[in-house]
């Protein structure tokens, strides 16, 4: 994984090319890049992200922002009380409760979450 400006790649070789291709991950456009060393590859990842961020400028759009991991959330106090007692029971704090629950329904949907 690398990171660069919070947007993070993930990154494969090719053995019959002879590269490394990395892809970010965590935004909805398309941002790949490619190099046949870790120096070169870590040079295009850099610029391809900083080419993006430039492309967008010049459109006049907001650059797709990597996910933060923070969702803001509100509950009726009582569902509020009811999910703290629950993760109390199970020995976790709310937080992790709730991500496992977030994690749980989505995966019974979709198959595992990547990158958790």
């Amino acid at each position: 994984m690398m990171e660069y400006k919070g947007y993070r790649a993930a990154i494969t070789f090719d053995d019959e090319a002879g590269v490394f291709r990395g892809e970010v991950t965590g935004t909805r456009d398309v941002i790949m890049f490619e190099g046949v060393s870790v120096v070169e590859l870590r040079k295009e990842f850099e610029f391809s992200i900083d080419d993006y961020l430039q492309a967008c400028e010049t459109r006049g759009r907001f650059p797709d922002k990597p996910y933060s991991g923070k969702i803001p959330l509100r509950v009726p106090p009582a569902v509020h009380r009811a999910a703290e007692a629950a993760a109390k029971a199970q020995g976790k704090s709310l937080n992790s409760w709730i991500a496992e629950a977030v994690k749980r329904e989505i995966s019974g949907q979709t198959g595992e979450i990547e990158g958790y």
